[in-house]
């Protein structure tokens, strides 16, 4: 029974299953063959993905995709609003509790103080966030509720403000207390110096050991553990960029708010140093260290989700990261450029299939070179010789699969000749064959049939014979043609693959046989067929079938056996040489042009050379020309199209030599 397969769409718990060079030559073997340049095949799969054995592996337009949906959803989800919500919202509750405490205080002596103070908490309905904190923080509190709400508010923004700077040159989260603003700043305030240093010129081993200081007292701050002080300042550059991008992001007024926000409650006259000065130091020299970090890039959020600013922090991080991505994946025109990109982070900032894909792209041309199926020769990528064999094995079994082996195999001789060729494969014995029984094959059909057992009982339908062929020693020259009517009517490839195929078939079936290529179009040229993959069409006009019949008369002259040309084409007769070896092209053909071309058919007839021509989209002028060329040389004609070319062609090769087999 058939094998059947399902598809469905990936949900993360299939496994994307690891290449294997043969199969992957197979996915790209129309694209070798039409062109023969590996580079340039790779670079499409690259850009489009490819399917092996029913699993699909993501191309860099897929990904690409991915990573404009990743984003989008980012910005379409959040609302950077959220850092000012939970502040405004507690900043009320202080309000209310304050004010509910006035309302109910029965203490005559109090009025005129209590009108004074919701005076006040009136007024502070219509500040800002900074300025409804700088109120407070004046305000003679009547709640001692109200007060200890207001000062853990406090707390907490100073916490969120400080962990602001913090975020912008470390990962550690903690960093808030006195003592770790008092140490946060004393390492900005060193690292400020290193930079200082060099600014001046320092020397580079001094600059060396000032470093491993400097990470020996502060190296917690940083668990990237960079080993330069390049590294480090990367790393700083990204994220402080990060918190640009986030502030850019914010309106005029949030963006006002918070730095207020910042100057009244980060101020620490007992530090001695400001953290903010610091930070704004080290941000200006970044800016002018990396300037294509993005640092005035700002993201329009439009979601309706708030979000704190450590989230904000994060969700830029990662929006700066699809954008790294984005550039490093546009920029990529070999898998070998992948080799730089972070699995790991794919998996986190896409999922596992866009990751898994990404992983196994990079390495496609390694798998190919560790196979020995290409190799890098004056620093192009070029097929092996094992390559170009492995192609027309695939071409030739995908045109052997659409045919009945019946047909190609059929039994066509009533007795076998002397001298033979065995094949190795058996075939039912028929009425008139030689009683030639291939024992093995035969039990085997038998004990199928009856089940094991002794004495085991044979029947004619078990007898098999093996397959031979006579030795009959042909020569072929392939012409085919590379005009550019053939990749424009989408013939080219058809017609490679059919020659790669033939080749193949003479190559195992047939390998005393000569077999010689010629490729023409303005004009024409002999190539090896073991470099056939490499042929591509011209871009010039011209369908010199002169030159082409000239040549290959001249590579068959001398060769023994049966010779014959086989010419593939979808046009007539265009282009000549001149008696002086100059191509000249003309449409429509003109006369001097068809009786040049006929010339040489009745050289081909007088040499006993037999050309057969398979016509591709023939037009009723090709038709009448091949016409001639059959009536003078004897040969045969095939109109076809380029879905049954090779079925054509190889069926018509192993037919013809059986034929004359059959005849000696």
């Amino acid at each position: 029974m058939a094998r059947r397969a399902t598809y469905s769409r990936w949900d993360g718990t299939q496994l994307v299953p690891d290449l294997d060079a043969d199969a992957l030559l197979r996915v790209m073997g129309d694209e070798l063959i039409e062109h023969g340049d590996p580079e340039a095949a790779l670079r499409r799969m690259l850009q489009q993905g490819l399917e092996v054995d029913g699993q699909r592996l993501q191309g860099l337009r897929e990904i690409l995709e991915r990573l404009s949906e990743a984003r989008r959803e980012r910005l379409e989800h959040d609302d950077l609003g959220g850092v000012f919500a939970e502040v405004d919202e507690a900043l009320r509750e202080v309000i209310q509790t304050e004010r509910a405490a006035l309302d109910g205080s029965d203490d005559p002596s109090l009025d005129s103080r209590h009108r004074a103070a919701r005076d006040d908490l009136d007024l502070l309905e219509h500040e800002n966030l900074a300025g409804r904190v700088r109120g407070l923080q004046a305000h003679e509190f009547v709640s001692d509720e109200a007060r200890r709400l207001f000062e853990e508010l406090l707390e907490t923004l100073r916490d969120r403000l400080t962990q602001q700077f913090v975020d912008q040159v470390t990962d550690v989260v903690g960093k808030t207390t006195p003592e770790d603003r008092a140490r946060l700043t004393e390492m900005l305030a060193e690292l400020n110096a290193l930079l200082d240093a060099r600014r001046r010129g320092v020397d580079p081993v001094d600059e060396a050991r000032a470093f491993a200081g400097f990470m020996e007292r502060f190296g917690d701050f940083f668990p990237e553990a960079p080993r330069t002080l390049d590294e480090l300042l990367e790393v700083m550059a990204r994220r402080m960029a990060a918190m640009a991008q986030v502030m850019n992001s914010m309106s005029s007024e949030q963006q006002a708010q918070l730095r207020e926000l910042s100057d009244q409650l980060l101020e620490d006259p007992d530090l001695g140093l400001d953290l903010q000065w610091q930070v704004s130091q080290l941000g200006d020299a970044l800016r002018d260290l990396f300037p294509r970090m993005g640092w005035e890039e700002a993201r329009e959020f439009t979601g309706d989700q708030p979000i704190g600013m450590d989230e904000a922090m994060a969700t830029m991080g990662e929006l700066a990261d699809l954008d790294r991505l984005e550039q490093m994946l546009r920029g990529a025109t070999s898998p070998g450029a992948l080799a730089e990109v972070d699995i790991d982070r794919v998996r986190d900032l896409l999922d596992d299939e866009a990751a898994d894909s990404l992983d196994q792209l990079a390495d496609l041309t390694g798998l190919l070179t560790d196979a020995g199926l290409v190799e890098r020769t004056e620093g192009r990528l070029q097929l092996t010789p094992r390559a170009i064999r492995r192609l027309g094995q695939n071409a030739l079994g995908d045109l052997y699969r659409r045919l009945s082996r019946d047909r190609v195999g059929r039994h066509d001789q009533s007795h076998d000749g002397v001298g033979h060729e065995r094949e190795y494969t058996t075939r039912p014995w028929e009425y008139g064959d030689p009683f030639d029984l291939d024992i093995e094959a035969t039990v085997r059909n038998a004990v199928a049939r009856n089940g094991p057992g002794i004495p085991v009982s044979l029947g004619v339908d078990d007898f098999s014979i093996e397959r031979t062929e006579t030795e009959v020693q042909a020569a072929t020259v392939l012409m085919l043609d590379l005009s550019l009517s053939m990749p424009m009517r989408g013939n080219f490839l058809p017609a490679k693959k059919t020659a790669m195929a033939l080749h193949q078939l003479m190559a195992s079936q047939y390998p005393r046989d000569y077999l010689g290529v010629v490729t023409f179009s303005e004009m024409a040229r002999e190539i090896r067929p073991e470099r056939l993959p490499e042929v591509s069409w011209d871009y010039v006009y011209g369908t010199n079938m002169q030159h082409g019949f000239s040549l290959a008369r001249r590579m068959l002259a001398g060769q023994p056996g049966n010779r014959q040309i086989i010419m593939v084409t979808d046009g007539e007769p265009t282009a000549h040489l001149t008696d002086d070896g100059r191509p000249l092209f003309s449409y429509p053909p003109t006369a001097e042009t068809v009786d040049r071309t006929l010339r040489e058919v009745r050289r081909c007839t007088r040499d006993d050379i037999r050309i057969n021509v398979f016509m591709l989209d023939a037009t009723p002028h090709l038709a009448r020309f091949i016409e001639q060329v059959t009536r003078l040389n004897g040969g045969r004609a095939f109109l076809t199209d380029n879905r049954e070319l090779g079925d054509y062609v190889l069926v018509d090769f192993v037919e013809q030599r059986r034929t004359v087999r059959s005849r000696r």
